[in-house]
């Protein structure tokens, strides 16, 4: 059984200023540039059996700087839809509701094209993405590129807690995380490791 290789995307505007960034596709920064190239030499070292992407462009970015090829990207790793929180910050969205908490109570809607969605629906498309890289999984390592969120809630999932549970996992741009197993229970093997 190989491990699970979770890679957030480098630097974004947005991300740097702490806005909720889901299907708005940004580039990286100059310094998410460096970020995903000094990933290489974490990833340089494992043969993946499949490498899985969010379809969104900072992600994709992302996997080629670190050095990932033959990728394939998948739908279900795309960022959290933050609905009408689209581009606001946790700070902002405190100021008309205070106490609001996206891991329990979700976003409301936005325009058609950020309709939104709530932990559950999060946590039914990380499970997917597991089911779909369970067989490459067994052969080897599995490289998951993508968001905080998504790759937050996908952990939650995969250590059997609820979607919820991707709150007690801080991810950080342009970092690794790497889950496997021990004595047949998925664990954390390594967590937020930055590059070189």
């Amino acid at each position: 059984m190989g491990e699970l290789v979770l890679v957030r995307h480098g630097q974004t505007e947005w991300s740097r200023e702490r806005r909720h960034t889901g299907r708005t596709d940004l580039p990286l920064t100059e310094e998410g540039e460096r970020q995903a190239r000094a990933l290489r030499p974490l990833l340089a070292e494992r043969g993946f059996e499949l490498v899985l992407t969010s379809p969104l462009g900072r992600a994709v970015r992302t996997a080629e700087l670190a050095g990932l090829t033959d990728t394939e990207a998948h739908p279900d790793l795309a960022e959290w839809d933050y609905g009408a929180y689209e581009g606001v910050t946790t700070a902002e969205i405190h100021r008309d509701r205070p106490g609001w908490n996206l891991w329990t109570d979700g976003v409301p809607p936005g325009p058609p094209d950020h309709p939104g969605e709530n932990p559950e629906q999060v946590g039914a498309r990380a499970d997917r993405v597991l089911v779909d890289a369970a067989s490459a999984l067994e052969r080897g390592d599995v490289a998951l590129v993508a968001h905080g969120h998504i790759l937050r809630t996908l952990t939650a999932r995969r250590l059997g807690l609820p979607p919820s549970g991707g709150a007690l996992f801080r991810l950080d741009t342009g970092s690794v995380s790497t889950l496997g197993t021990e004595h047949g229970r998925s664990v954390i093997t390594s967590w937020n490791r930055p590059g070189a």
